[in-house]
């Protein structure tokens, strides 16, 4: 209080309770990539963190889905001649066959991507559908750019410098870039996460992650081009995921960029069918419609004629089908950040992100065996990799709750390393209040009481370890125990935490032994 000089009677309040510590969002990811607009009423949201809850906010904001196109052309014939080696035995052919994504009379074509994949959209979907809610989106693009450029999804990074409130990295656009890019980016991401804010967890995706690993190398590669820097703010999942994220619906002729080819198929298709002339002449004015524009007042809109084909066009429906196939494989990032946010809702940031099952996802794009993720889990590299496995009867699971610092006994664990960023974020924004504070023992009280008292919360929920709060975690402040005259003259107020988190019951081992009879 103040001095007092004039004479009067003086009201004092004085507060009863120190301060509290409010517990900061854990879910809150940050997804960069390339939309199709980024406008806010006529404002341009072009390289700005937008925050948004929904589905429908991202389509009002960011537009819809990329005009994926794909090229039909006949599947390159597989070398079958063999030459002779020195001894006399054959060798293996110059080149593997090409697999074709369908079939026309006698030979096999398959459907060639043209231009870029994007793939946030889809993945945005995903997110949603596995239990996503508010988020950040950077859109660093549009389709209309005809590429997806590493340094602009680099400086996508850099706008999150200045927002305070995303938990999670997320770019499933890097997927699109050159390998040597991709790994560049996801350096750049746990850099950002690890090195810079402190208080972030990057998700990555495998570059090829829906490659066999032992044909392919996609492990090996990701393990020996990451490096070692700040793997404990990360986890990385495997394999991509065929997803049902994309329908029939969302799909026409508009997604082949090669109409004539279709036509010509399609023609040849009803040609040698056992039709009658009237019918195929009928089916065949519907193939010639295709791509054109403007339409006549008796011809079908195109929506009507796709629904036409699919229907009288064995071929057609089977080429739509292999291109929904196609659209539908998506790497896993976004939807594992779905995972996280609904973990840490209904169980808190402390229960790891594994053992839950997936939706909106048909399987794994590959079959892992207990043999095989072996090698993913547990590797003297230590770079774990999180495997995505099906189970009979139980779906598509999440079986690894790893960062890629598979090693460390400290940060081993997702959950471990995220629920420390919480528990140092909130205590941090909580203890600003008291900074030029005197340093004085009645200070000391009050931030230890404030941290004790959260501490106790989250240990009441089960977010630490410990039959007692005494057992689970300590606060310590004060002259002679964490701070000397010196440090008090030179401005410093030192508190130690100390916290016992809990670590999931990875390998559960149950011993049986035979006993003797005993009646």
């Amino acid at each position: 209080m103040g001095q007092y000089k004039t004479p009067g009677v003086y009201i004092v309040e004085k507060s009863a309770f120190p301060n509290s510590v409010v517990e900061v969002a854990t879910a809150v990811p940050a997804f960069i990539g390339y939309t199709e607009k980024a406008n806010n009423k006529g404002k341009t949201l072009l390289n700005k963190a937008w925050r948004i809850s929904s589905m429908s906010e991202f389509i009002s904001f960011f537009g819809g889905p990329p005009k994926t196109k794909y090229q039909i052309s006949e599947a390159a014939a597989a070398a079958t001649t063999t030459k002779k080696g020195k001894d006399g035995a054959d060798t293996a052919p110059a080149a593997a066959a090409v697999e074709s994504d369908f079939a026309s009379g006698s030979k096999e074509y398959i459907l060639e991507l043209q231009g870029a994949r994007y793939f946030l959209y889809h993945s945005m979907m995903l997110f949603f559908q596995n239990g996503g809610g508010a988020c950040y989106v950077i859109s660093v693009g549009s389709y209309a750019d005809g590429g997806i450029d590493k340094p602009k999804l680099s400086a996508g990074i850099d706008i999150l410098l200045k927002e305070q409130e995303p938990t999670m990295v997320v770019i499933p656009d890097a997927m699109s870039l050159a390998e040597p890019d991709c790994i560049a980016l996801q350096q750049a991401a746990l850099s950002h996460c690890g090195q810079v804010m402190k208080n972030r967890f990057a998700i990555l995706d495998v570059f090829d992650g829906y490659k066999e690993a032992q044909d392919s190398g996609c492990i090996e590669k990701f393990r020996n081009d990451l490096g070692t820097n700040s793997l404990d703010f990360a986890a990385a999942y495997y394999p991509w995921l065929n997803t049902s994220i994309v329908q029939t619906g969302d799909l026409s002729f508009a997604n082949i960029a090669n109409a004539d080819k279709l036509q010509e198929l399609l023609k040849a298709e009803v040609d040698g069918s056992e039709l009658e002339d009237k019918k195929k002449t009928e089916i065949n004015g519907k193939v010639a419609e295709i791509g054109v524009t403007p339409k006549t007042a008796t011809m079908s809109t195109d929506e009507d004629l796709h629904k036409i084909l699919t229907a009288v066009c064995p071929l057609y429906k089977s080429i739509i089908e292999s291109i929904k196939l196609k659209l539908n494989l998506l790497p896993p990032s976004a939807g594992m950040a779905g995972v996280y946010t609904m973990v840490d809702n209904s169980r808190g940031v402390w229960k790891a992100p594994a053992n839950v099952s997936l939706n909106a996802v048909v399987s794994p794009a590959v079959e892992i065996t207990n043999a095989q993720q072996e090698d993913l889990n547990v590797t003297t590299a230590g770079k774990s990799i999180n495997a995505i496995r099906t189970f009979i009867g139980e779906g598509t699971l999440v079986w690894g709750a790893r960062t890629l610092d598979g090693n460390s006994l400290d940060w081993r664990y997702i959950n471990v390393r995220r629920t420390m960023i919480m528990l140092e974020e909130s205590i941090k924004l909580a203890t600003k209040a008291y900074v030029f504070e005197p340093n004085v023992s009645s200070t000391w009280v009050t931030i230890k009481s404030m941290i004790s008292n959260f501490l106790t919360s989250i240990w009441k929920r089960g977010g630490l370890a410990g039959a007692t709060p005494e057992d689970a975690f300590g606060v310590f402040v004060g002259l002679g125990e964490t701070m000397t005259p010196q440090d008090i003259l030179d401005g410093m107020l030192k508190v130690t935490v100390l916290v016992a988190l809990s670590r999931p019951a990875e390998f559960i081992e149950i011993t049986f032994q035979q006993q003797m009879q005993k009646s």
